[in-house]
């Protein structure tokens, strides 16, 4: 079951969207190793271009960024009718009942309370991808 779910990230482009380089450093080596096109960006505004430029098939955004948060930056993509069926997660540290309704609320597929382990990072894209 593992290394079926492995396959079906081989060469999957992910996009990290948060403002914290440890958050975007540690999913970026994690999903390397398993064979993952990772790419990442720093808020909102920063992501914006990479998704028109990368395409991504999943997309991981931090919901509490400068600029543009996660929730308006969640809204956009999902307001364009080129990227409106691309999964994206939420990225928090909170786990309230509010912040996962407001996701829902915006688009988002899931919601992933960081920090978060090897196996919900996996886990969480493979549920998006098996479909």
């Amino acid at each position: 079951m593992v290394d079926e779910a492995a396959s079906k990230l081989q060469g999957l482009k992910i996009l990290i969207i948060d403002d914290s380089k440890t958050i975007r450093r540690t999913a970026e080596t994690l999903l390397s190793k398993e064979g993952c096109r990772v790419f990442t960006a720093v808020d909102g505004f920063d992501a914006l271009s990479k998704i028109a430029d990368h395409r991504p098939d999943v997309i991981f955004v931090d919901i509490m960024m400068p600029r543009l948060d996660g929730y308006q930056t969640c809204s956009l993509i999902k307001h364009n009718s080129n990227f409106k069926d691309t999964p994206v997660i939420m990225l928090s540290s909170r786990d309230g009942l509010f912040d996962r309704a407001r996701g829902r609320i915006v688009g988002s597929e899931q919601y992933l309370t960081k920090p978060f382990t090897k196996d919900e990072l996996l886990g969480a894209i493979a549920r998006q991808v098996s479909g």
